[in-house]
């Protein structure tokens, strides 16, 4: 294979210098720190730390609403994606911007938000209180900050793949004898798959390391409505160093499974176009 030349453009060691270092001081450093500062814990005491039953309970809580979030999104987006590309309609452009407004939202502010509305006395909260069904301070209400904070992942994954999906595909499906739900199932959503599952990853990662929308409407009850990353808040406050330390290194090692996970089904979908 001949070896490729310099590119176009001048200064690239400058550049790839550059931003190196920043990486590393900004990415890097810190985590080779969090890693450096868990050797300080033995394996039984580390163990001992990040198995412990409240630690358990809130992996539980945290692992299971962020999949269930993603799942929901996954259709949700999905839907919404194909109802922005292939339809017409009056404020369309309104919706298409209101996608992104959990991107723009400080989190907490979301949490506020939704907080607000779901609580007993809000717009939404006091309509299901009527019919006995309370979400503020329970699992479904930190499931649905997840699907607010995770839905744009979903959609803005999706949306460029159905954009340069040709209608004519579908037609010609169509034409020759297929079914609509045929047409979905085997020209429409096997195209979109890579990009749907990179979705659904990144609201799924998205989910697991969430904190300021969670944080106001869980609860925060230990066993019960406390998600990792706020425990690892409490033990901080409490100068519970080992114990942070521990959950943070376990969130640590699920972030990089998740970024791994993300990155191969990115490289499928560039070869899944490539051969398309």
């Amino acid at each position: 294979m001949a070896r490729r030349g310099p590119g176009a453009l001048p200064g690239f060691g400058l550049a790839l210098g550059w931003t190196l270092t920043w990486l590393s001081l900004i990415v890097l450093v810190p985590l080779a720190t969090l890693v450096w500062k868990s050797t300080d814990l033995g394996w039984a005491q580390f163990w001992a730390l990040a198995t412990s039953k409240r630690a358990l309970a809130s992996y539980q809580l945290t692992f299971g609403t962020a999949l269930a979030a993603a799942t929901v999104n996954l259709v949700l987006g999905t839907v919404v994606a194909w109802v922005l590309v292939r339809y017409r309609f009056w404020g369309q452009s309104v919706v298409d911007a209101l996608v992104d407004v959990p991107f723009a939202l400080p989190t907490a502010v979301s949490g506020l938000a939704i907080t607000a509305a779901l609580a007993p006395r809000g717009w939404i909260g006091s309509v299901l209180a009527d019919h006995g069904v309370r979400v503020v301070y329970t699992r479904y209400g930190i499931a649905i900050a997840l699907i607010f904070t995770g839905l744009p992942f979903v959609v803005r994954s999706v949306q460029p793949l159905l954009q340069q999906l040709e209608p004519e595909l579908e037609e010609a499906a169509t034409m020759l004898g297929a079914s609509r739900w045929q047409t979905v199932t085997r020209v429409v959503l096997p195209a979109i798959a890579p990009a749907a599952l990179t979705g659904f990853a990144l609201a799924l990662a998205r989910g697991i390391g969430e904190y300021g929308s969670v944080v106001f409407i869980a609860g925060n009850r230990p066993m019960s409505t406390e998600i990792t990353p706020l425990l690892i808040m409490t033990r901080l406050e409490n100068y519970d160093y080992a114990g942070a330390t521990a959950l943070a290194l376990v969130m640590l090692v699920v972030s990089f499974a998740l970024l791994l996970g993300i990155n191969l089904l990115q490289a499928w979908s560039r070869r899944r176009g490539a051969a398309a």
